[in-house]
Order: C-alpha cells, then sequence, then structure tokens
C-alpha cells in the first residue's frame, strides 16, 4: 500500500487512484498540474459511476459538465458529491485555461474536495470500503520546490495528452476483453460486476450522510496556515502548534493553544486561536485572553491575541487597542516591533512639531488634534479637512516626523489619484523629511524605504504581489501609516479595500469644505458626519492672510449663454450654416442643418473662432500681468475637452503670433506625450509655457503658487471640484510683482456662469454615486430571485438566475485581496445548495458584500451590461405590479434603432422579435420569460446599433460680449481687499512680532484693556517705522473692530495670561479630562490668534471633544461664564462698543 491519502482507491480504482496520486503530488509545488491531474481524476470516477450504477440514466453527451448536472447525480450524497464535484470540475478549467497560475491555496483546496469526492466513491461503491470518517490532512502534502511549474500552453498540452491516453487506454481495455472473451463471457462479467456494485451501494446506503466526513474543517485550518506562511511564519517546529501552557482555570490548569508565534529570543509574539468556521471567532477572544495570560505568567512577556475562524481574523493587542477586523497576520519583525513600542512609545504631546517642515498654527493645530486622536482618544483613523493651497502634503509630512520621532509609525504609505500627486509628494518628503527615503512606487516599483508614495491603481497590484519565497511584499501589517491625497467619496467607493486592507493608522486629507464631504466618508473615518478630527476652511486661511482671495468676474458672450440659432444669423452666416457639413445619420445620409445649436453643444462639434478670440481678448487685456506689467501671468485655462483645447491653443497663435514663437500657451492634457515635462516648465516663474490650456489634468493637484488668472470656459457643477479648481490660484507668492510687492489676490474669467450658479445658496448633495453596471446587474438578480420567491412561482427561471449568480461568485478569485474578507460567503455561495433556500439575510450580505466583488467572468460590452439592467429593471417591474413605462419606452427606442439595421446579418436573424415588442400589443400582459428572451436575444446586438455621426464644425460667426459682472464667493472671505492693506498688514504683522517688547504691543498681548492713548502709542509706532497710513488704519480697525484688535489678531494673547482667566476652569479636582481639554483649546486659540469669537466654539475643532458645544458637557452656569470671559478678552479696549 502506497503512503498517499488516496490508498483506500488502489485497489478496487486503480485508474483514479493513479490521477488523485499525482495531483495529491505535484499540489505544493505546481499547482496548475495538481488541478488538472484532479480534474481528470474526477472525470475518471465520474464515467465510472454512470457506468456501473443502474440508477443513473445515461445522458445524451458523455462530457464532464453533461454528466456533472444530470438531475440523477446532482441528488447523489445529499447534494454533496454534486458541490465538491463542480468545484474540481472549475478549477481544472481555470488551470487550463487562465493565464495566472493557481496558488498552492487553491490546489489544497480542490485536492481537498478531491479527497471527499474519492472517499464517497469508495464508501458507496467498494467492496472493501474504507473507514468513512476518513480526513484529509492538507499538512501531510509534500512540497517537491525543484518541480518546474507548468505554463499555460504546457498545462493545456498535459490536459489533452491526459484526455488522449484515457480514450487509448479504454479502447485498449475494450479490444483485450473482446480478444479473450464470447460476448455472452463479457456480458455475463458485466452483469456480475453491476450486481456486485449494486450491493455495495446498498450496503452504504444504510450508512447515514453524516457519518461521511463532508466536513471542511481542516481544509479551514490550512488558511490560517496559509496566511500565516505568506507572513513568513513556516510553523515547523513542535511548540508552533497545540503548544501546552499551565494556569487555564480549569480542573487540570493544562490548555492547548493552537498556534504560538515565537520570536528569536525564545518569547511569544502572538497567540492565534483558531475556531471552526462556522462558529464566530469572538468565541475564541476569552480563550485567547486566558492562553495570553498563561504565556505571560510563563515567560514574562505578554503576546499579542489573534483569534480566527478562517475566514474572520481579530488582533487584540489588549495593552493599546481594542479588538479590531484584520485580514492577515503580521510578520515576526512586525511583531517584535508592536511589543517593542509598548515600552518605547514616546507620547507625541512630548514632542516638539518640526517648525522648519510647518510654521503656521493651523498646521501645528492639525497635527496635535490627528496625533491626540491616535494617542489620547485610541482612535486609529482621522479626517483633515484643509483648503487646498494651505499646505496639506507639508502638514502629513511634519505629522509623520513627529510619529517617527513618537516611535508610533516606521512605514508610510502616501496615496494619491494622480502620477503628479505622486511626484509633488515624493519632493516634499525628499526636501523635508529627506531621512525616510521616500519611494515613488510608479517609477521605483522594487525599491525599499520608509515612505512609499503611489497611486491607489497601482498599489491595488502592488498588494497582492509575492517576493519568490511567496510571502508577501506589503503585509497588512506593512505599514504603520497610510495617508489618502485628495480624498473624495469616488475614491473611498473605488478603493476602500486599500484602506481595510492595511492595519494601520489611517488619515485622510480633503479641501473639500467640512459641510460638503459626504457622510459615507465620515462612515470611513469612524466621525460623526460633519464633524471631521481637524478642519481650516478656505475663508479662514485668507482671513488669515495664507491664502489670497479670488477676484472674480462673469462675463456673459450671446453664444456660451444663450447657444447659436439660425434667425439671428446674417444672411452671409446662414448660407456658410447651411453649407456646413453637419454629419450623417445611420445610413450615411447628410443631415439637415439644425435650426440651432444650444450652450451645451458648443464646443463639442460646433467652435467658433469669435467666441474663443473674444474669450483670449479679454484674458489679455484684463488679466493679471507680472514682470513689470509687461507679461501676462501664469495662466489655466480651463477647456471642456481636448478638441476645444486645441482649438483655443490655435485661436492664441493665431492672434499672438510675436510671444514667444508659440509657446507662450501650451495644451497640458492627458493626451499629450510628456506632458509632464510641460507641468514642470509652467511651474517656472520665467518659463514657458505662461498660459496652461488643459482638460480636467490641471484641475486638481497641481501647486503653481505664480498662478494669477484662471479662465473657466466650460461649466461646472460639482461643488467639490470647483473649490479645487479654484485652489489653483489661492496659493502665496512672494515678489510676485517685485521686490517686496507680493501676490495679493487671483482673478478669475467665468464665460459659463459659474459663478452665478456657486454663488447661491444650495441644498447640500446627498453625495449619493451610481454603482457599477456590473454591481447593478448582480443586485437587480438577487431582487428577482426575492421576487420570485416572494410571488412562489417561476421556479425554473429562478434556478437559471441563482445559476448565473453562483457562476459570478465561483469566478471571483479567492486569492484577490478585495474578494478575501468576504471568503466566507464566497465560498459557501459557489455551490448550488445555499441558492435554493435564501433567507432575507442571506440576500442582504450577498448584495452589500458580494456584489461589488470583482469576477474574472470573460469581459463584457458595456452596452451589454447597460442594456441588462434597463431589461432586468423592468423585468422586476412587472413581476411586482410596479410601473417600468420609462424602461418599455427605452426598449422600444432600441428595438427600432436595431429594426433600422436590419441588413446585418444577426439582426436580421432577430428580426420578427425586434419588431414584435416596438408594438403595444406584446406588452399587455407581458410576461418574465419573454422579457428573459428579449434580453438573451438582444444584448449582443445593441453595440451594433449605429450612432448619427456629426461632423466637426468651425464657424465664424459674430459673437456678442455682454457685461462682465463681479462676484463675491461665499466661503473666500468677501470681497478682495486692497493691494495697499494686504501689503500694510504683512508689514505690520512683521514689524509687531519684531517688536513684543514695545509697551503698548506687550499691553495688548497681556490681555489688559487698552486706553485711547494706547491705541493712538500702537499707531504713532507704527507710523514711525513706516507702517501704514490714515486709510490702512481705519480699514484695519473697521475689518478688526478696532485698532487694538487689529493689533491682537497679529500678536496673539500671553498664554500665561489665557490661563489666568481660565484657571477656575483648569482645576482637576472641579472640572473632568474632556472640560479642561475644551478650555485648552480656547487657551490655545487665543495664544495664536488673539481673538476667540465667541460661535467659534461651536465648531471645530471644539466639537471634536463636545459635539453639541460647551452645554454639552458644561453645566448652564459654567457656559455663561466662559463666554463672559472670551467676551471680556476679545474686548481689548475699554471701548464697550468693541
Amino acid at each position: 500500500m502506497s503512503g498517499s491519502q488516496f490508498s483506500f482507491l488502489e485497489v478496487e480504482f486503480v485508474e483514479q487512484f493513479e490521477a488523485a496520486e499525482k495531483g495529491e503530488r505535484y499540489a505544493l509545488s505546481d499547482p496548475r498540474t495538481a488541478m488538472i491531474h484532479a480534474r481528470r481524476a474526477l472525470e475518471s470516477g465520474v464515467k465510472w459511476v454512470y457506468s456501473h450504477d443502474r440508477a443513473l440514466p445515461q445522458p445524451y453527451d458523455s462530457k464532464l459538465n453533461t454528466l456533472l448536472n444530470e438531475l440523477a447525480f446532482k441528488e447523489l450524497g445529499g447534494g454533496h458529491v454534486f458541490s465538491v464535484s463542480k468545484k474540481i470540475q472549475l478549477a481544472g478549467n481555470k488551470a487550463v485555461h487562465e493565464a495566472k497560475p493557481p496558488s498552492k491555496l487553491d490546489a489544497v483546496e480542490v485536492m481537498s474536495s478531491l479527497f471527499r469526492f474519492c472517499l464517497w466513491l469508495a464508501v458507496t461503491y467498494a467492496r472493501d470500503k474504507p473507514d468513512p470518517k476518513l480526513t484529509f490532512n492538507p499538512h501531510g502534502l509534500l512540497d517537491h520546490s525543484k518541480a518546474d511549474k507548468k505554463s499555460l500552453e504546457e498545462g493545456q498540452e498535459l490536459a489533452a495528452k491526459l484526455e488522449s491516453r484515457a480514450e487509448a487506454a479504454e479502447l485498449a481495455r475494450q479490444k483485450a476483453a473482446v480478444l479473450a472473451h464470447t460476448v455472452e463471457e463479457l456480458e455475463a462479467e458485466r452483469q456480475t460486476l453491476l450486481a456486485q456494485v449494486a450491493e455495495a451501494k446498498k450496503l452504504a446506503e444504510q450508512m447515514p450522510i453524516e457519518a461521511q466526513g463532508w466536513s471542511e474543517s481542516e481544509t479551514r485550518k490550512y488558511k490560517i496556515d496559509a496566511l500565516l506562511g505568506a507572513a513568513g511564519w513556516r510553523l515547523t517546529e513542535m511548540r508552533d502548534r497545540e503548544f501546552e501552557v499551565v494556569g487555564m482555570p480549569s480542573g487540570s490548569s493544562i490548555g492547548k493553544v493552537d498556534y504560538v508565534l515565537w520570536g528569536d529570543d525564545g518569547k511569544p509574539l502572538a497567540v492565534v486561536e483558531a475556531k471552526k468556521s462556522m462558529t464566530s471567532p469572538m468565541a475564541g477572544q476569552h480563550q485567547a485572553k486566558l492562553y495570553a495570560d498563561c504565556l505571560e505568567a510563563m515567560t514574562g512577556q505578554r503576546p499579542v491575541i489573534y483569534y480566527s475562524n478562517g475566514y474572520e481574523h481579530w488582533l487584540w493587542d489588549d495593552t493599546a487597542y481594542p479588538p479590531r477586523s484584520v485580514q492577515g497576520f503580521r510578520t515576526k519583525d512586525e511583531l517584535v516591533l508592536m511589543i517593542q513600542r509598548r515600552t518605547s512609545m514616546v507620547s507625541p504631546a512630548a514632542l516638539d512639531i518640526d517648525k522648519e517642515i510647518v510654521g503656521r498654527h493651523y498646521q501645528e493645530h492639525a497635527i496635535k488634534a490627528i496625533s491626540e486622536h491616535f494617542e489620547m482618544d485610541r482612535q486609529r483613523r482621522a479626517l483633515l479637512v484643509m483648503a487646498t493651497g494651505a499646505g496639506k502634503t507639508r502638514t502629513v509630512v511634519a505629522l509623520t516626523d513627529l510619529l517617527m520621532r513618537a516611535n508610533l509609525v516606521k512605514r508610510v504609505l502616501f496615496l494619491a489619484d494622480r502620477q503628479e500627486l505622486v511626484k509633488q509628494a515624493v519632493n516634499a518628503y525628499k526636501q523635508h523629511l529627506p531621512d525616510s527615503a521616500p519611494i515613488n512606487l510608479l517609477t521605483e516599483g522594487n525599491a525599499d524605504g520608509r515612505v512609499y508614495v503611489s497611486t491607489y491603481q497601482t498599489m491595488v497590484g502592488k498588494i497582492d504581489e509575492l517576493r519568490s519565497d511567496d510571502t508577501r511584499r506589503f503585509g497588512v501589517g506593512h505599514f504603520d501609516l497610510v495617508v489618502i491625497d485628495e480624498a473624495h467619496r469616488s475614491v473611498y467607493r473605488k478603493y476602500r479595500g486599500i484602506f481595510d486592507y492595511f492595519d494601520s493608522l489611517l488619515v485622510g486629507l480633503t479641501a473639500t469644505p467640512k459641510d460638503e464631504v459626504d457622510k459615507n466618508t465620515y462612515d470611513l473615518f469612524n466621525l460623526e458626519t460633519g464633524v471631521p478630527t481637524d478642519a481650516y476652511s478656505l475663508e479662514a486661511a485668507i482671513a488669515d492672510g495664507f491664502l489670497v482671495p479670488p477676484r472674480s468676474v462673469s462675463v456673459p458672450t450671446k453664444f456660451l449663454r444663450d447657444g447659436v440659432s439660425y434667425n439671428d444669423l446674417t444672411e452671409e452666416e446662414q448660407v456658410d450654416w447651411d453649407l456646413f457639413d453637419w454629419g450623417e445619420d445611420e445610413h450615411g445620409n447628410p443631415l439637415d442643418p439644425p435650426d440651432g445649436v444650444d450652450p451645451a453643444q458648443l464646443n463639442k462639434f460646433l467652435f467658433n473662432i469669435d467666441t474663443v478670440d473674444k474669450v483670449l481678448e479679454v484674458l489679455m487685456r484684463d488679466g493679471i500681468k507680472v514682470a513689470g506689467g509687461d507679461r501676462l501671468g501664469k495662466t489655466i485655462i480651463f477647456a471642456k475637452n481636448q478638441r476645444h483645447a486645441e482649438f483655443i491653443y490655435e485661436r492664441f497663435i493665431a492672434n499672438y503670433p510675436q510671444l514667444d514663437n508659440g509657446g507662450f500657451a501650451r495644451v497640458i492634457t492627458h493626451s499629450v506625450k510628456y506632458s509632464g515635462s510641460l507641468i514642470d516648465n509652467f511651474k517656472v516663474p520665467e518659463k514657458a509655457p505662461h498660459i496652461a490650456i488643459s482638460v480636467d489634468m490641471m484641475d486638481t493637484g497641481i501647486d503653481v503658487p505664480e498662478c494669477a488668472n484662471l479662465v473657466f470656459f466650460k461649466m461646472v457643477r460639482s461643488k467639490t471640484k470647483f473649490t479645487q479648481m479654484l485652489g489653483r490660484g489661492t496659493r502665496l507668492s512672494p515678489d510676485l510683482f517685485g521686490p517686496g510687492n507680493d501676490k495679493t489676490h487671483f482673478k478669475v474669467f467665468d464665460f459659463c456662469q459659474n459663478l452665478e450658479y456657486f454663488s447661491q445658496e444650495m441644498i447640500p448633495a446627498d453625495g449619493a454615486m451610481a454603482p457599477p453596471l456590473s454591481e447593478q446587474i448582480f443586485t437587480a438578480r438577487l431582487e428577482l430571485i426575492q421576487t420570485f420567491d416572494a410571488i412562489a412561482s417561476y421556479g425554473d427561471e429562478r434556478a437559471k438566475v441563482a445559476g448565473v449568480l453562483r457562476e459570478a461568485i465561483a469566478s471571483m478569485n479567492p486569492d484577490n485581496f478585495l474578494v478575501r474578507p468576504h471568503l466566507e460567503l464566497v465560498e459557501r455561495f459557489r455551490e448550488d445548495q445555499p441558492w435554493e433556500d435564501l433567507s432575507v439575510g442571506d440576500l442582504a450580505a450577498l448584495g452589500d458584500q458580494v456584489a461589488k466583488l470583482p469576477t474574472e467572468l470573460d469581459p463584457e460590452h458595456e452596452d451589454a451590461k447597460r442594456f441588462d439592467v434597463l431589461v432586468l429593471n423592468t423585468q422586476l417591474g412587472a413581476l411586482r405590479g410596479e410601473p417600468y413605462e420609462r424602461q418599455r419606452r427605452k426598449i422600444m427606442d432600441i428595438a427600432g434603432a436595431l429594426e433600422d439595421q436590419q441588413t446585418i446579418p444577426v439582426i436580421a436573424e432577430q428580426l420578427v422579435l425586434i419588431q414584435a415588442i416596438q408594438a403595444d400589443e406584446w406588452w399587455e400582459n407581458v410576461s418574465y420569460p419573454m422579457l428573459e428572451e428579449v434580453r438573451r436575444k438582444l444584448r449582443a446586438l445593441v453595440q451594433l446599433i449605429e450612432r448619427s455621426k456629426k461632423g466637426v464644425i468651425y464657424s465664424d460667426f459674430v459673437d456678442e460680449m455682454g457685461v462682465a459682472v463681479e462676484y463675491d464667493l461665499p466661503g473666500t472671505g468677501g470681497a478682495v481687499g486692497s493691494n495697499e492693506f494686504s501689503q500694510f498688514r504683512k508689514k505690520a504683522e512683521h514689524f509687531l512680532k519684531e517688536n513684543l517688547g514695545e509697551a503698548s504691543v506687550a499691553k495688548v498681548r497681556s490681555g489688559e484693556p487698552l486706553t485711547p492713548d494706547d491705541i493712538a502709542d500702537l499707531q504713532r509706532i507704527l507710523v514711525a517705522a513706516g507702517v501704514g497710513t490714515d486709510e490702512t488704519f481705519a480699514e484695519a480697525s473697521e475689518k478688526a473692530g478696532n485698532l487694538g484688535r487689529f493689533v491682537r489678531s497679529i500678536v496673539g494673547l500671553d498664554r500665561a495670561a489665557a490661563k489666568r482667566a481660565f484657571a477656575d476652569f483648569l482645576d482637576e479636582k472641579k472640572y473632568s479630562k474632556n472640560q479642561i481639554a475644551f478650555v485648552d483649546l480656547i487657551i490655545n486659540e487665543l495664544a495664536e490668534r488673539g481673538i476667540v469669537e465667541a460661535k467659534r466654539i461651536y465648531e471645530a475643532p471644539y466639537i471634536g471633544l463636545a459635539p453639541e458645544g460647551p452645554d454639552g458637557i458644561f453645566v448652564e452656569l459654567d457656559v455663561r461664564r466662559i463666554l463672559e470671559l472670551v467676551g471680556q478678552l476679545n474686548q481689548v479696549t475699554h471701548d464697550a462698543g468693541s
């Protein structure tokens, strides 16, 4: 007898044994070959059953798929035989047809399924039956690592060879039998054998189905082994498994730990408690904790705690954080670091923020808020809202530095959605934190460092990357901090799997105003809607002088506002209109000239010379100039599309050929090769291009402080995007207009009514986004099943819909990091049986967790998928008795478009159906099967519908320019202050901070009320220093309330004075930690900004501590006292009106 786990086949099932044994032999060294042999063993076994079991009818075809789907076969073994057979068949097919090699875990699961099929075969039909309780042992497989893994082509060749060999062997056997025996003898032998098989089967049927080992417990446990192996844990020593500990609260006080992960010093790093797959891992939490207690008592080191059921995994370092769900295990080095941090970590609050990296009060405030959120609140996710241009990247570089020095963070992943943003982040880390060895994963994919910067798309591919030893390069614990730049809801929807995969601290950065950030984003960060960890608005940044405001003007042109009407054209222009090539219909016939072109169509296919010339004229005449007024400042023109951008460029060089030989303006879009070098040149003040004509590429994330003009030559309706686009101009630029003459504002020229739109009070969007088509289709089919069940009808149709969904789930790659967290559901619903009786909970879980997962089905045309969504929703309406008129009309329109192209043979084949569904009579009492026939037969045809081809038209009609109107955009600090006042504030700030010792300045900082003589003295010393005039002093007093408050807003309030004022509230005996922290926030803001308006303490960051404001944590008397103190300190002078 061999040493194979399939040895029970060796005597009576020789052919099946040989194939199974080969699969077993190759499972770990060459999974593709193993799965091909496993499929061969299955096929051989199934055919044996059909040829020897009289109860099975012979189907019309001998192909494996046909044999498996025979109803009588499906019922064998209570349905279990069919389930494991389909798993082996599908895996074998993938091994033969898919280029991506299967994993070791795939092969182990297939061999486990083959073992259960073969055990059933032998228990049911063998005369000498094996023990039905035999189980498959994944650890019994040997890794012949020197075996060469077969390529896809070699695998296909092997499969063909095995099939040919099997057919030849069968023919040879039949021929030998014929030569050795008469027909009568052969038939007699056959009848004897069939009788013996029937008798063996009868004995097997007396055995309860539960007696056979259909449990996959060992394979489930192997999943944990595989995840540990991916983290480098080889588990080769006796102490690694079933380790005996003493001190358990039981009679013997002895327990056995499923897994102990040991450090090189012989001390335990982690315990892993493995529960059954159908048991919640939470059931093992307390047991795992008790094991950790025992190991700590035995070794002096408390291990990290894991508990898992093979699908769900939880990590609990009960010295630092509550338990949390994770997607795998940490490496030895990562666990060592976790344990070391228990003693080596320093409180970030005890360290100074590096002012060489950030020096602005709001940046320091953000860093403190986030680090306190991590350290004090024991939270692991933070969201920072900060205006574009306010220095989010530098803030996070300084945060990285602080957390690294605190030994809280070793490696960082910085994610952005664009290559240019990746490049900027790498440069920021290189400049401000060079020791972090920043790596650009786009260009240095194999390099190692401490800070990795990548696009989301690149990181998705990197997560599943394996080293040569089959360990993951980027395991779940590889990064201690993940930063999401320019985060918005579409990023979270599409790439949330990345953030959930890494077991790290998470910081999201966004410039979207906090009230515009959608609920799902706040949910991702475990925050209350509208309450980020910290926020610094565009309005505040402009008011504080850290960003400059826009001077916005809406410039109307008749065509861009009203479109082009044929009746409004001159006779000469009408002649041109009629002669234009307006395109062709689906038959190739010329389209008639339209009566007009609406504004939305302008610059899509109709490009008017005079309109573009007038826009460029306004820019060149009224745009902000630099170089002593001789050159237009850096300018971005936001164009509608690539052709529009190119047309603007053509008109620019036609009108201004003398400017830098055509290099003054350039098109910078994703379609332009080497656009990165153009952006680099655009960032250099003296280099061309000075005008960037862009489509989307320059909308977000491009830092060009010298940018002085923005031209909106397209309509924008997303407030988030509009805010980002405005951010291209808000950055400070010292000496932009000459030495000492800094940038004080930028200009916005809007030709498409964006300013009017965003100046209105708008209802915030709900943030909803349409799911991808594949997810919509999956969800609609789930709803169909639910509807079928509710009306108790269409049983066969329900089975087909369930089969389609099951096939989609079966194609999902279990090694994909997006699929892995939902593997329990995926594996369960790969089988047929669970679909027979779906609960509401099952449907909800499938819709919520599985519908969004990627499949490996063959890709389909987008039009076919859209048609699926349309018809599936129509079917739901028809079944539920709900209105579906809109969908009906759409289907009829599509049918009409198909009929117009009946010269195409495949469309002609379905012409009867196409014509029928255009008649209202067809829709009377329409049924699900009728609609399903339409979906099935027409879905592949809709992509053939010929859309009419519009011609591209370049016209030169005279456009009319209206009167420009200035707009003050909400949230940008109101009207732009004068250039003179902006310069005055900067000079005053510089002088006052250099002269804090002056008596009147010191009095402002002390909090003592100022007298009129003090105010006069302040003005005197400023004038003596050459700072300010009567006009600027008057403007400062008007803006701040009085000159004293203006000075206080610059120099701040002495921290000691603020603490004295609030001394009563800092008494730990009277007030709680939260109450004192709230008052500390007021003191910090007074010290930094001098003034705290009463409404501020009901905003972030205060509501981070008290969501309802001070009223939520203080009694009414204390709230009144706090407001009184704030009011007194804000007063600055004796004048009660101030």
